[in-house]
């Protein structure tokens, strides 16, 4: 098990660790309700330093990665970023990830911390192109500020307009008195802010001056199990749970990101999968009675036939309501049906609603 560099200084905070992802995490510090508020009224700094960065470089490298990936990255700027996936042979979801373009023939890819080394190993065998590839997961750290003030919290540590960054948008610039940091706003809790890329060695200090900056803000330290709840709401998928190597992006709800203008791996069985239509879909619903969905739970039609599986679920912090996703025969996809779940031999009724849970910024 790895440790990022902050992991003390979680300790020291009273974090509750455990391992995620072949790292020592923070799950939680205080509780997973005050978290979660604390991102979605003000302000909550997270350490996502297990999260994987490389880096592609060379005249080819849109090429490469137009093949790689679903999205269209030449429409990517440099300063621009994209939400994009990996298919394999069958059309399954290898990882989902964020392009950077850094430049002309210059990209960074965040990956999942789970699927780094299988993601670098994909990327290595389908090189055709004979770009450079740099792993540099080892080498970054990662914080996210998240939520309403969180503009205010880091613009006295930059020159940067910060209001300027416009979502999926990044800049490269000095902060906290360090420079080459990747400030970006692409997010994943639907509450606003920013992420910030840099060297390790740069981490803590970073860490304490965003602390020092938002006390005014009621700033919080937030752990891995309030960043689930959030992104639950917006109904972001998590890979492994929602996505994996068997789903694919059609199936997934990710036909947004899946574009057949270009060629990419599995790209015609993903066509003929459009054609012949889905048989099933990730589907997000509602709890119309009290309960708490957890992954792997049934879900039943009217009858109490086993129709689905629950792939992610919580109570909201905000709804005070049962909600989750789960995969269903696309009969039962549509907005408004009704569905059961099965929670400790009782069937719950649930119905299928249209996302996201939460309005962002709320």
């Amino acid at each position: 098990m790895r440790k990022t560099i902050l992991y003390d200084t979680h300790l020291a905070l009273g974090a509750k660790m455990a391992p995620f992802a072949g790292f020592y995490m923070p799950i939680q510090y205080t509780s997973i309700q005050e978290e979660h508020m604390a991102v979605r009224d003000a302000v909550g700094l997270f350490d996502i330093s297990h999260m994987g960065e490389f880096f592609i470089r060379g005249r080819y490298a849109e090429d490469l990665l137009q093949y790689l990936t679903t999205n269209d990255v030449s429409r990517l700027k440099p300063g621009q970023a994209q939400y994009s996936c990996m298919t394999n042979e069958l059309g399954g979801i290898v990882d989902d990830l964020i392009i950077y373009r850094l430049g002309e023939g210059e990209f960074m890819l965040v990956v999942n911390a789970a699927n780094i080394e299988k993601d670098a190993l994909w990327i290595n065998q389908n090189n055709r192109f004979a770009i450079e590839f740099f792993n540099r997961s080892q080498e970054y750290g990662l914080l996210a500020v998240q939520g309403p003030r969180a503009l205010e919290v880091l613009q006295p540590l930059t020159n940067v307009p910060l209001q300027e960054i416009s979502f999926y948008h990044f800049v490269v610039d000095a902060f906290a008195g360090v420079d080459q940091v990747i400030i970006s706003a692409t997010g994943y809790t639907g509450a606003g802010g920013f992420e910030l890329y840099l060297k390790n060695e740069n981490i803590q200090e970073v860490w304490k001056k965003i602390f020092q900056s938002g006390k005014l803000y009621s700033i919080k330290a937030c752990g891995l199990a309030a960043r689930d709840t959030l992104r639950l709401e917006m109904g972001y998928c998590l890979y492994s749970q929602d996505i994996t190597h068997e789903t694919t992006p059609l199936e997934a709800g990710l036909g947004w990101i899946t574009k057949f203008s270009k060629d990419f791996i599995a790209k015609e069985i993903l066509l003929k999968q459009k054609a012949q239509g889905l048989s099933r879909k990730l589907v997000a619903f509602m709890l119309e009675e009290r309960g708490v969905p957890r992954q792997g739970y049934p879900l039943s039609d009217l009858q109490g036939d086993p129709i689905g599986y629950i792939t992610s679920g919580t109570v909201s912090p905000v709804l005070k309501r049962g909600i989750g996703l789960g995969y269903v025969p696309t009969a039962f996809s549509k907005e408004g049906t009704a569905l059961q779940v099965s929670i400790r031999d009782k069937c719950i009724p649930a119905q299928v609603i249209k996302l996201p849970f939460v309005k962002k910024g709320v």
